[in-house]
């Protein structure tokens, strides 16, 4: 009934820039909590940041200061621009909704989505 769909990712130089984008689709009633998380090679998947319906933010502290996360309801989008990157920031980011739709039987049903992953690399 939903789908994320994540764009943006690719290489990146250390000290440059790059914007994530996760555009949600489908019989969305409300999204509540949006946010980004990361996996690593070898590592487990952790937190990167997270965004409420109005607009209260919260991040790791590995990122704090270079990353922001921001969100468009219209849209249904959320977005991380990642500034100042570094080599451990490389890593598969997955976006995350949780969200009010439609069911099948047009009940209204809550439950968590995750994109697909889009890989960034920071590396000169």
């Amino acid at each position: 009934q939903v789908q994320l769909v994540e764009s943006g990712g690719g290489l990146v130089q250390p000290g440059g820039s790059l914007r994530l984008s996760c555009a949600a689709s489908g019989s969305i009633i409300v999204i509540n909590n949006m946010g980004w998380y990361r996996q690593a090679a070898g590592k487990e998947r952790e937190l990167v940041a997270t965004i409420t319906s109005g607009g209260t933010t919260n991040s790791a502290d590995s990122v704090k200061g270079r990353f922001t996360i921001s969100r468009d309801n219209g849209k249904n989008t959320v977005y991380l621009a990642m500034n100042s990157p570094k080599p451990e920031d490389t890593a598969v980011y997955y976006c995350y909704a949780d969200v009010y739709y439609r069911g099948r039987d047009y009940n209204p049903r809550r439950s968590d989505y995750w994109g697909q992953g889009t890989q960034v690399t920071v590396s000169s």
